[in-house]
């Protein structure tokens, strides 16, 4: 293996505050501890908690780095005393708590998983996250299982279309809402049953009517805000509502007698503060049941932009924008032995 570069690009965040507060510095190249890898970042996903945490609202957990970048894919160039799931020189993809928008990152062994020949490495750069955060709240916390329905607020986000697909999969019907017709259609062609405009069509009328007014089993929402006291209109009963973000706002007035008289339970989740051991067994879990579906091509995230690691300010305002459909990627520039630039 070529010795690695002591220093490295990375993408951090100067302040709080807008996209421009994203600026590329030089750091050290980190080290993996005994039960890390190192891996030489060829492609970094951008998420919305990557955007709360530039805007100050979202801080690292403890001892992760203080980076924004959650989900990596890349060659594993470096491997601690304890790890002996991935090798030296394998392309692998992970969730990790920080430190993504970066030319080396270190992830956690057990949280890292082959990279499928039928994934691109930007593909699989857009993945870990996205699908923990799937996988976790529709199946294992909302418990969706086949013949039933679900709702996903934002059905044309990275999250949304990775939901559609894997619901699908395993046999659910799907509805979602989303703000454009051109995002009505990239959600039916992922094979969503029904998408709504949140703009012009009310989706708790389109529901009753699509339902027969039985409501849908799950809902996945991201939304928050005025949308929480709809959802139990839109919910049958003995309902599930997920909730993953707050985007219209976290603090809600809602008629709690609703959630008595139609026995919903209303949960929610985040992925990054949880335990190492929590997300390892998830990623068992995906390895075992969805993995198979990765590796026939079945399932794969849905691609909207790709940005150089440099530009990631460029990124995040693309995505402030809400106009994409699926992912945004950074791709990383890494230098090589000699001091060189090497495109991945």
């Amino acid at each position: 293996m070529d010795k690695l570069p002591a220093q490295m690009t990375v993408v951090a965040i100067s302040k709080p505050g807008g996209p421009e507060v994203l600026v590329p510095e030089q750091r050290s190249v980190p080290q993996p501890g005994p039960d890390e890898i190192l891996v030489k970042v060829m492609a970094a996903g951008v998420n919305r908690p990557d955007v709360a945490q530039r805007s100050g609202a979202y801080p690292p957990p403890p001892g992760a780095s203080d980076l924004p970048g959650l989900e990596i894919a890349g060659e594993v160039v470096a491997v601690g005393s304890n790890a002996k799931r991935h090798q030296v020189g394998d392309k692998v993809m992970s969730l990790v708590a920080g430190g993504g928008y970066a030319q080396y990152c270190i992830a956690q062994d057990a949280q890292a998983m082959s990279v499928p020949p039928a994934l691109s490495i930007k593909e699989a750069g857009a993945l870990p996250e996205t699908l923990m955060t799937v996988w976790h709240n529709v199946f294992e916390r909302g418990g969706l299982k086949a013949g039933e329905t679900l709702l996903i607020h934002g059905g044309s986000s990275g999250i949304g279309t990775m939901a559609i697909q894997l619901a699908k999969a395993f046999g659910a019907k799907v509805f979602v809402t989303v703000g454009s017709q051109d995002k009505i259609d990239a959600c039916l062609k992922l094979g969503a049953d029904r998408a709504i405009n949140y703009k012009s069509e009310d989706f708790v009328a389109v529901i009753k009517a699509e339902t027969n007014n039985v409501g849908v089993n799950l809902i996945l929402d991201m939304v928050a805000g005025d949308y929480v006291d709809r959802n139990y209109d839109a919910a049958a009963v003995d309902g599930r509502i997920v909730q993953i973000a707050t985007l219209n706002g976290p603090k809600v007035s809602v008629n709690i007698a609703k959630v008595m008289v139609k026995r919903l339970t209303h949960s929610g989740s985040t992925l990054r503060p949880r335990s190492n051991a929590d997300k390892a067994a998830m990623v068992a879990a995906i390895e075992q049941k969805v993995m198979p579906l990765l590796r026939e091509g079945r399932i794969k995230p849905v691609m909207d932009s790709t940005f150089p690691l440099e530009k990631a300010a460029d990124a995040h305002r693309r995505m402030e924008t809400s106009a994409h459909i699926g992912k945004i990627v950074l791709e990383a520039l890494v230098t090589g032995p000699q001091g060189k630039p090497e495109t991945l």
